[in-house]
């Protein structure tokens, strides 16, 4: 009976590590899924891009599954959060490019739900990206 008391327990620490490991994992592929969006973003350097890879890099993460949504999510918010602080300290008006912003994590949320982020690609960007 304690054997078969140890089996079970030892099942269940194992299954919540498993999927505890399984999480992590996914959040750390998720978040090079926005570093890539973000780096290709950058090299791209084409105008009205901007909510194309922020789709993209949501969508990416997406798919890795719970823990990359949880990072999309996180790095998106934060990524939309601090420039607002930023400038709301600088410039005493936050409501500066809350409008863009809000564009922003509209796109970012489209991408975390399976939305194609194609949607937001603009003509001509190369097929690279």
């Amino acid at each position: 009976m304690k054997l078969f008391t140890g089996l079970i327990l030892c099942s269940l620490v194992l299954g919540v590590h498993s999927r505890w490991f399984s999480f992590l994992g996914e959040a750390y592929e998720g978040a090079k899924d926005m570093w890539r969006a973000y780096s290709d973003m950058r090299e791209a350097n084409f105008k009205n891009s901007d909510k194309y890879f922020h789709a993209r890099g949501n969508y990416d993460a997406a798919q890795r599954g719970p823990g990359g949504a949880w990072a999309a999510k996180v790095i998106s918010d934060a990524r939309e959060t601090i420039p607002r602080v930023t400038d709301f300290f600088q410039h005493g008006d936050s409501g500066h490019g809350l409008e863009d912003s809000r564009a922003d994590q509209a796109a970012n949320e489209w991408g975390r739900s399976g939305k194609d982020p194609n949607h937001f690609r603009p003509a001509g960007l190369p097929d690279k990206y």
